[in-house]
């Protein structure tokens, strides 16, 4: 099999990603960038980003990401489709085996995986993904002004999601599936107390009505009596969790009890001297893609300092 030794690996393609390797090459490091079956992460999915520094008009996600990739490319970046099958960084340089069987080395390893929205698996939540079915109030609440919208999920999340979008919408439904919400006091109380928070519990979710283009509508299904209601909404937004993509390092890195990347204090070092951790994959409190951006210059910039000491 062929080798190949390399300066700085990034894996992953996202803010986070693209960042890292913008700063990399302008480093003169010569960064491979492993892309990944989804080039562009989680943005290339959403429609339009209004709070991205720059764009005083908003830009579509997947144009964002393609001129971050073009912006990367300026600087001596190269790129690999595919995705890593293997890792191991528990020796220097670290392995990685691609999924086609090809083996690289790398001196230095940037991690940027991100992490995946946990979804329900319904048919037409997929339908209108970026068309009234959104996992982050954060980026798309703002779409939402005077409309009714329900956020399904019963932790702090569900309730953080909840308080946020009521700065825009005119009601928000809380839809959780158990007796109780799982949520900690103090977030179950501000969302009790919020004057525009409805909560329906021993619910779950049956539908997403649309129209074909948009949300019109949701159909739920009591836990108890099955008894099946239809609601007029403008959106749905799902607050059960995210998925960090961290499980090539499990049992080498260490995570918290959720499977993040620990990395330590003002820094994106990882565990590993030499492994670094930016964006979703080790932030499960903003996920915002200027937080990830950030994360991605600082492990770039980590890196080439390391790549200093060793030298």
């Amino acid at each position: 099999m062929e080798k190949e030794i390399r300066d700085v690996v990034i894996i992953g393609t996202g803010p986070a990603g693209y960042t890292a390797a913008i700063y990399s090459g302008r480093a003169n490091l010569k960064p491979l960038i492993i892309e990944g079956h989804q080039p562009g992460g989680q943005l290339m999915i959403t429609t339009d980003i209004e709070n991205f520094p720059g764009f005083p008009e908003g830009i579509p996600g997947p144009e964002l990401m393609s001129r971050m990739r073009k912006q990367a490319e300026r600087f001596n970046v190269d790129f690999i489709f595919g995705s890593v099958a293997e890792a191991d960084v528990s020796r220097s340089p670290f392995g990685l085996t691609l999924d086609d069987g090809r083996d690289i080395l790398a001196r230095t390893l940037i991690i940027a995986t991100g992490a995946n929205a946990k979804w329900l698996g319904i048919e037409s939540e997929g339908l209108y993904r970026g068309r009234g079915v959104s996992a982050c109030a954060t980026c798309d609440g703002f779409f939402f002004r005077n409309c009714r919208v329900f956020v399904v999920g019963g932790g702090d999340t569900a309730m953080e999601e909840a308080l946020y979008l009521t700065k825009f919408a005119s009601e928000v439904v809380l839809v959780h599936r158990r007796e109780e919400f799982r949520a900690s006091k103090i977030m179950s109380l501000r969302a009790k107390k919020n004057p525009k928070i409805k909560t329906m519990l021993n619910e779950v979710v049956d539908e997403i009505l649309g129209d074909g283009t948009k949300v019109t509508g949701i159909r739920l299904k009591n836990v108890k009596s099955g008894e099946l209601i239809e609601h007029a909404c403008d959106g749905v937004f799902m607050a059960i969790g995210h998925e960090p993509n961290a499980t090539l390092f499990k049992g080498q890195l260490d995570m918290d009890d959720y499977g993040y990347i620990l990395t330590k204090a003002h820094s994106t070092e990882t565990s590993v001297t030499g492994v670094f951790a930016c964006g979703d994959v080790q932030d499960f409190i903003y996920r915002q893609a200027v937080t990830a951006v950030g994360t991605g210059c600082m492990s770039a910039v980590e890196a080439e300092r390391y790549l200093e000491s060793i030298r």
